[in-house]
């Protein structure tokens, strides 16, 4: 064998190695789901490398033949100018340095797109080894299983989303980011945590004639919708009034004539996303929140649940106060600092 032939054998079986040995960790590191999805999507690169991909087991036992094979041509090739032992070191250095980590290290970060140029390449070993890939992969199928699509936790998501947050190479913006971190967490809160409480909730009685007065009134409140009762003591309520239905409205009549009647209650106890669920089927804005002895605590509107998705609050027209719990808090403060000093006049 001349020396350029030599030579020439010589890089050549090492290019193969190296595109084997990258090959499979480029290309098997990639998440059959994820990359599925991708192509779904419209990924020209996926597209080409997903029915590859999704050999499995077949793939690998290719690509660790193919890399097996050409590991034993370039030690029988060294061989024959360089004899015995040193022909196994030679052959174990350059092919670990050069056909096992530098190849790995660099198509480990682009195995989809160095697999996408080489699909055609593949395609063809694959229906040549397939005599013995295709039964060894069917084997390895039937011990370990399909692979399973990747599940996170709700930590390991908000992880992810950190990541893409920081990341220069994410097309997701940061106030998308935290709309899907506070949409993945709303559901872990109740209602008690967010509703407004009993002690700033504003109601009407139904018998409350409509007027300036009224209307005044309702809208100095900072609300625009409030339960109706019939009974203040019993806190019966039997319907909701809106404020932008007596916009217009002619003087006369009582609030029960311009309320609507539906009355949804639920419990101070219930997940956000129920409460949404319920907002949704009812097409209702707001709920009356009840405890455990069935008793009135407070209300949750359509806009609360919406901000605890958002992480912002939403101020409207008639928007006074940015936190009514803290209003409540503040009053409840307020009544027992009066308690605590007329007890001490006592």
């Amino acid at each position: 064998m001349t020396t350029l032939l030599f030579v020439a054998s010589v890089l050549f079986l090492l290019a193969c190695s190296a595109l084997f040995s990258g090959l499979t960790i480029g290309i098997l590191s990639l998440n059959h789901y994820e990359l599925k999805r991708k192509a779904q999507l419209g990924d020209k690169d996926a597209k080409k490398v997903y029915p590859i991909r999704e050999l499995g087991h077949q793939l690998m036992v290719t690509l660790l033949i193919g890399n097996v094979l050409v590991n034993a041509a370039i030690t029988a090739v060294l061989n024959l100018r360089v004899n015995g032992l040193l022909a196994v070191i030679i052959s174990t250095i350059i092919v670990v340095t050069l056909g096992e980590i530098l190849p790995m290290s660099y198509l480990r970060r682009h195995g989809l797109r160095v697999g996408a140029k080489l699909a055609p390449i593949l395609k063809y070993l694959i229906i040549i080894f397939s005599p013995i890939a295709r039964p060894f992969g069917r084997l390895l199928d039937s011990w370990l299983g399909d692979e399973g699509p990747s599940v996170y936790s709700k930590e390991e998501l908000y992880k992810i989303l950190e990541e893409h947050k920081t990341s220069r190479f994410s097309d997701i913006e940061e106030d998308e980011v935290q709309i899907v971190r506070h949409a993945l967490s709303f559901g872990d809160k109740q209602v008690r945590e967010i509703m407004t409480p009993r002690r700033v909730v504003v109601s009407v009685s139904a018998d409350e004639p409509i007027g300036p007065i009224l209307i005044d009134e309702l809208h100095n409140s900072g609300h625009s919708r409030f339960p109706v009762y019939n009974d203040k003591k019993a806190q019966n309520f039997i319907g909701t009034l809106y404020l932008h239905d007596l916009v217009g409205r002619k003087e006369g009549g009582n609030t029960k004539d311009a309320m609507r009647h539906e009355v949804y209650y639920i419990h101070e106890e219930q997940p956000l996303d129920y409460a949404l669920r319920v907002f949704l089927k009812a097409n209702h804005h707001m709920l009356v929140v009840v405890n455990s002895f069935e008793e009135f605590v407070g209300v949750l509107s359509f806009e609360d649940v919406i901000e605890q998705i958002l992480g912002e609050q939403i101020m409207d027209e008639f928007d006074q106060h940015a936190d009514l719990r803290a209003v409540a808090q503040s009053l409840a403060d307020l009544e027992k600092k009066n308690r605590e000093a007329k007890e001490t006049k006592k």
